[in-house]
């Protein structure tokens, strides 16, 4: 019987071939790892082993404008018109009759004072009046009844010069019975209190039964209009002169021919939506401040402002024919001067030295050390790692500015990849 051998021995080709496969196999699964590894590694968009691309940075692009010089003082609202509310008669305060922190108008009733010791005084004119107009009445008969009796020498002259006193001193005291009678009805008058303007009227100072004085012109109330009110507000006096000589220079020019508009923030921050009117500015410096005192006259339709309430207030004096708005975060300010990065030749950005009047509404205003067309970068400053490197300047665009809407198009092809099943 012949002897069973194995099907291959360790020399097979079978074997070899199967060893070998496995082999390149194994060897191929390295080379795409490492492949794939490598592609992880490097950056989107930069060539393998080369430097990274400049970075972005936001510019603004430098234009000439017309620009106001805004200047904001602090300022003390100030009622248009105050009348206090004042007695003009001894007496007692029978009756209040307003509410207090209402709207009253001119003429209307406020206090009653007793009146009953001016009717008596008023009632005793008018009985002596009448007294004097009846001697008037006696004294005017006997002197025409003397007159031709004169003329006919029946009677003496003196008896008719007598006569005409008698009836000269009854006209005198006539009239002072009428000035009595007009003083007392004045007087009684005087016992109904009447608002003396029209406004908005505070808390009574005196109550009901309360003892008043003319003497002491005791204050019963105070009426304040304040529909439109005044603001006072101060500047020091080295600001005018410079602002005066920067006129006369022609730095600057004066802001058109009406009134200068005046604008006001209340002590919460917010400006009040009514703008005022520079009414005039003080001829003289106060000595113990050095500020000269200016004045607004301010619409208040809505009672936002209150008398004696600070405010902020923000003018404009005059403008600047050619100036320049730089955001206020594109502007370095040191101790040896102010400067912005502007983009140069090639995209390299250098620093610029800048010279600064004024802020206003989060900007610099500059008039030295820009041109037009002058790109100014204003954000991407944590992109910049080595000065000087070139970069690439796209449009800047003010936080809180409308982005643009995407196109027809856009919206359903975009919808259309969002419904689309995952693999497809």
């Amino acid at each position: 019987m012949p002897t069973l051998q194995p099907m291959c021995s360790i020399s097979c080709p079978c074997l070899n071939t199967q060893i070998v496969l496995r082999t390149w196999l194994a060897a191929t699964a390295l080379v795409l790892l490492s492949a794939c590894s490598g592609k992880e590694a490097t950056p989107a968009g930069t060539p393998a082993g080369g430097p990274p691309p400049p970075p972005s940075v936001g510019v603004l692009t430098m234009a000439p404008q017309v620009v106001a010089l805004q200047t904001e003082l602090p300022g003390r609202v100030e009622p248009q018109r105050t009348a206090q509310v004042r007695a003009r008669v001894n007496g007692v305060v029978m009756k209040r009759q307003f509410a207090e922190g209402s709207v009253v108008r001119a003429g209307q009733p406020l206090f009653l004072i007793d009146p009953a010791p001016y009717q008596a005084t008023l009632d005793g004119a008018a009985a002596q009046l009448a007294r004097a107009e009846a001697g008037l009445a006696q004294a005017t008969a006997t002197a025409e009844r003397y007159k031709p009796l004169a003329e006919a020498r029946a009677i003496s002259q003196q008896d008719y010069a007598n006569a005409a006193a008698a009836q000269r001193s009854a006209q005198a005291d006539v009239a002072a019975g009428r000035a009595a009678v007009q003083s007392a009805r004045i007087n009684l008058g005087y016992a109904q209190v009447t608002a003396p303007i029209s406004g908005r009227i505070g808390r009574a100072l005196v109550t009901e039964g309360a003892l008043v004085s003319a003497a002491e012109a005791t204050q019963l109330a105070l009426i304040q209009q304040t529909s439109t009110v005044y603001v006072n507000f101060t500047q020091s006096s080295g600001e005018v002169l410079a602002l005066r000589r920067a006129l006369a220079n022609n730095q600057l020019r004066r802001v058109g021919g009406e009134a200068v508009a005046v604008n006001v923030v209340l002590e919460d921050g917010s400006p009040l939506p009514q703008a005022g009117k520079l009414l005039f500015s003080d001829l003289s410096v106060d000595a113990t401040t050095g500020q000269v005192t200016l004045r607004a006259e301010v619409p208040n339709p809505d009672g936002l402002m209150l008398p004696g309430q600070y405010v902020r207030v923000r003018l404009a004096q005059a403008e600047l024919p050619a100036g320049y708005l730089v955001p206020q975060q594109a502007v370095t300010r040191t101790q040896q001067g102010d400067s912005v990065l502007v983009v140069g030749e090639g995209n390299q950005p250098g620093p610029r030295p800048v010279k600064i009047r004024s802020g206003q509404a989060g900007q610099w205003v500059v008039t030295d050390g820009l041109k037009a067309g002058d790109r100014v970068i204003v954000d991407g400053f944590q992109k910049m790692f080595v000065p000087g490197a070139p970069v690439t300047p796209v449009p800047w665009q003010a936080p809180g500015a409308a982005a643009t809407p995407p196109s027809p198009m856009a919206a359903p092809a975009a919808s259309a990849a969002a419904s689309a099943p995952a693999g497809k």
